[in-house]
């Protein structure tokens, strides 16, 4: 199992950026694709992008194609999103998630995602 903590969440003026950090203790970030989802108030949780363990497949949800970014540093077990552009409608909780160990493809389903982080949260005003 992975402990995940993220942070970097923040209020945010619409056009604004931020970066979402999440680190990873343990040994699974070494052999697991990670991906990050968010979840608005009254709403499901929904994929935002995920990257393999290698960094060489990267998928994004359509709404922030062209306006995220995420990547991954293996020496600071660490996988970070960073947000452009942001819309108030980006307003919601991040989770960072961990497939698990040896599952090293991208998957856009929370379900197929064995550990996860507390959230941060972002904001953004109009």
């Amino acid at each position: 199992q992975v402990q995940l903590v993220e942070s970097g969440g923040g209020l945010v003026q619409a056009g604004g950026s931020l970066r979402l950090s999440c680190v990873a203790s343990g040994r699974t970030f070494g052999s697991s694709a990670m991906g990050w989802f968010r979840q608005a108030p009254g709403k499901e949780r929904n994929f935002v992008a995920a990257i393999s363990l290698g960094g060489g497949d990267i998928t994004y949800a359509d709404s922030v194609k062209g306006r995220f970014t995420i990547s991954r540093d293996g020496a600071k077990n660490t996988v970070y999103l960073q947000m452009n552009s942001l819309k108030p409608e980006d307003t919601a909780t991040y989770y960072c998630a961990a497939r698990g160990r040896y599952f090293s493809r991208t998957s856009l389903e929370a379900a197929e995602y064995a550990d996860w982080g507390q959230g941060t949260q972002v904001t953004v005003s109009s």
